[in-house]
């Protein structure tokens, strides 16, 4: 029996050392977090230097070129993101942005340059719905807001430095319908499919596609169906706040584009159905990439009536949330007052910001 015991307990003093071993984290591990740190670096330097290069040309300091070569940067910088937040080849994806852009700056063609920003705004406007991350409370969700706002801007700059000669008009319904379409391929990868949508979801994809062609031709159905009065009574509204507040906010942005990408990121940390909700991101994301390429709204128009877009759309979106929160809730005034004001238990795991999705 001594022997028996002598004999084992060498082995348990052995096993607490094997375990701190194999806990060590391998320098493969280590090499790929480095790895990972030094692209981040560099990715958020080249779009730093890109956008300081657009504010400039934006402004009059540097000359046209110097714009341009900012705008290949950003759509360089962005199809890298969106590929790499995709599970893409950003390598191939990115190299193909650079030499599209040089090529265009090379033949400097009103054509090429059109299709650029085409695809520039595009670019931007899925690129800064798929950046965004699940929110667990209402002010994450503004956060969340502001994020896809702010990488849309610099994209916005970035189209407009291709100086695009175009159809106004043709060219935004353009760029918003290329950007839904790709924000829905992309999102249906994500929700593996439609039947993970359930009835739940296919009322709000139903409820959102409705909205999404209102607010779109809103102007030709008022001249249309609309009355005299109504018509009268909404320009004087429009003509009302241009005088007094600069600008007026645009419903597609209020009413759509802000209240799905903060409901969605919300409802994200929940249920995944929430991408189909933010797939809607786009009518803030698109507009405010193709907002600066209008010749008649200045850069102060255009940021007023984005800021008031966003702020009217984060009061629906605040709405919406507690909607929601209250259909979905346990049942009871406890249950119901914890879920409202506290953050879920258990926030839906989705990889973080900089890494791909899939």
């Amino acid at each position: 029996m001594s022997r028996a015991v002598s004999r084992a307990a060498p082995r348990r003093r052995a096993e607490p050392r094997r375990r701190r071993v194999a806990d060590r984290p391998s320098s493969k591990s280590w090499r790929r977090r480095a790895l990972h740190g030094l692209g981040l670096g560099t990715w958020l330097l080249v779009l730093l230097a890109s956008a300081a290069a657009l504010v400039a040309a934006l402004l009059g300091y540097v000359a046209d070129w110097v714009g341009e070569v900012g705008a290949v940067a950003t759509g360089t910088a962005y199809a890298w993101g969106l590929a790499g937040r995709t599970g893409g080849r950003p390598v191939v994806f990115s190299l193909l942005a650079l030499v599209m852009g040089g090529a265009v700056i090379a033949l400097d063609e009103n054509a090429f340059r059109s299709g650029a920003a085409v695809l520039t705004a595009v670019l931007t406007a899925v690129f800064a719905v798929m950046v965004t991350v699940p929110a667990g409370g209402f002010l994450k969700a503004v956060r969340e807001t502001v994020v896809a706002l702010l990488v849309a801007a610099v994209g916005s700059m970035a189209t407009l430095a291709w100086s695009p000669a175009v159809d106004l008009h043709r060219f935004e319904y353009t760029v918003l319908g290329l950007s839904v379409v790709a924000s829905f391929v992309t999102v249906y990868r994500l929700g593996a499919g439609f039947h993970g949508l359930g009835s739940r979801g296919v009322v709000i994809v139903a409820a959102g596609s409705l909205m999404l062609a209102l607010t779109v031709g809103y102007a030709e159905l008022l001249q249309r169906y609309g009355t005299h009065d109504l018509v009268q009574h909404l320009d004087d509204a429009v003509r009302w706040s241009h005088h007094h507040l600069g600008a007026f906010p645009r419903p597609i942005i209020a009413l759509l584009g802000v209240p799905a990408i903060a409901w969605g990121t919300h409802m994200r940390a929940r249920r995944r159905q929430g991408w189909w909700v933010c797939a809607f991101g786009v009518a803030l994301t698109a507009p405010v990439a193709y907002a600066l390429v209008d010749p008649g709204r200045s850069v102060k128009e255009v940021a007023l009536a984005t800021a008031y877009g966003v702020v009217i759309g984060l009061v629906i979106g605040f709405v919406l949330i507690r909607l929601d929160l209250r259909l979905t809730s346990p049942r009871g005034t406890r249950g119901r007052r914890q879920a409202e004001l506290e953050e879920p238990a258990e926030i839906l795991a989705e990889p973080g910001r900089t890494h791909a999705l899939w």
